[in-house]
C-alpha cells in the first residue's frame, strides 16, 4: 500500500516540479540565464496567493490568479532589475556575463526571502484546496486536489507545447533557443522575445507557486529547496531542453517522495543531489542536453 501512495503522491509532486523546472529551463535555452531567484518567485507566488485569497477574502481562485500575476510581475521586475543591467554594463567582461548573473540572481532571491519572511514571517501556509473530497485511485484514498494538481500542472504544459509548435511567437521562441543570431539577421527583434520568454516563466512559476501552497503548503524556508530542486532537474534533464527536463522532474520527484516516506521528509532532497553529482561526472550534458 506504501508504495501505491509513493506512485500516486509523487506522480503530482513530479507534475509540480515539471511545470516550475519547464519554464526554468526555458528561460536558459531562450537567453542563456540559470534564475536563482526561481523558489523565491514561486514561493511569492503561493504566498500572495494564501494572503490574497483567505486575509484579503479574494476566494481561493482570484487569491490563485492574485498569486501568479505576483510571480509575472517580479519575473519582469528580476529580468530588467537584475539580469538586463548585468549582462549590458560595459564594466563586466563578456565571458564573466554569466557567473554575475548567477550571483545577481541567487543575491536577489536571497533578498526576496528576507522580505516576505518580515511581511509574512517563516511561518508554513496552506491556500484552501481548489475541489474537496477524495477518490479512491488502486486503492488509495487520494484527494480530488492533488488529482486536480496534477491534471492542471499537464493541460499547462500541453498548453505550452502547442503555443510553442504551433504559433509564429512560439516558433520564433524555438529558434531563438537554437541559434539567436541568425533569428536577428531574418528581422526579429531579440529584446521582445525576452519580454515574451520571462512572461511566460512567471506565468509557469506562479501557476507552479500556488499549486504548490494548495497541496503541500509553502514557508519563506523552502526557497532554497524548491530552487535546488529545479537547478537539479535542468542539470539533470540538460541544460535548455524542455524534454530532459520533464523527464528528469519525475526521476527528481519520485526520488523525493520514496526518501520522505522511507526515510525521513528532512532528507528528501538528499537523494537528488546525490544523483546530479553522479550525472555530472558521468554525463556532464544531462540526459538530452547538447551542451
Amino acid at each position: 500500500m506504501q508504495a501505491l501512495q509513493i506512485l500516486v503522491d509523487g506522480f503530482a509532486i513530479s507534475s509540480l516540479y515539471a511545470l516550475g523546472a519547464i519554464g526554468f529551463t526555458l528561460i536558459f535555452g531562450v537567453s542563456g540565464v540559470l534564475n536563482l531567484s526561481h523558489g523565491a518567485i514561486m514561493v511569492v507566488a503561493a504566498l500572495i496567493g494564501w494572503y490574497a485569497g483567505g486575509t484579503l477574502a479574494f476566494g481561493t481562485y482570484l487569491g490563485a490568479l492574485a498569486g501568479v500575476a505576483a510571480a509575472l510581475a517580479l519575473a519582469y521586475l528580476t529580468y530588467f532589475v537584475v539580469v538586463r543591467p548585468i549582462q549590458r554594463s560595459r564594466s563586466i567582461a563578456h565571458e564573466e556575463t554569466e557567473i554575475f548573473v548567477l550571483t545577481g540572481t541567487l543575491l536577489w532571491g536571497i533578498m526576496i526571502q528576507v522580505g516576505m519572511s518580515y511581511l509574512f514571517s517563516d511561518n508554513p501556509v496552506t491556500m484552501l484546496p481548489l475541489v474537496s473530497g477524495t477518490s479512491d485511485i488502486f486503492g488509495v484514498t487520494t484527494p480530488n486536489n492533488e488529482i486536480l494538481v496534477a491534471v492542471l500542472c499537464w493541460l499547462v504544459m500541453c498548453l505550452l507545447w502547442l503555443f510553442v509548435n504551433r504559433t509564429g511567437a512560439g516558433k520564433a521562441l524555438l529558434a531563438a533557443s537554437i541559434n539567436p543570431r541568425a533569428l536577428t539577421l531574418l528581422g526579429f527583434n531579440l529584446s521582445r522575445i525576452y519580454w515574451l520568454v520571462w512572461g511566460i516563466y512567471g506565468v509557469l512559476a506562479g501557476i507552479a507557486g500556488v499549486l504548490l501552497a494548495s497541496f503541500l503548503g509553502v514557508s519563506t524556508n523552502n526557497v532554497s529547496q524548491l530552487t535546488a530542486s529545479a537547478f537539479s532537474i535542468v542539470v539533470l534533464g540538460g541544460l535548455g531542453s524542455v524534454s530532459g527536463s520533464l523527464i528528469a522532474a519525475y526521476v527528481v520527484g519520485y526520488l523525493e517522495t520514496a526518501t520522505a516516506y522511507l526515510i525521513a521528509p528532512t532528507l528528501r532532497p538528499i537523494p537528488a543531489l546525490i544523483l546530479l553529482v553522479l550525472v555530472v561526472y558521468a554525463r556532464p550534458q544531462g540526459l538530452l542536453g547538447r551542451r
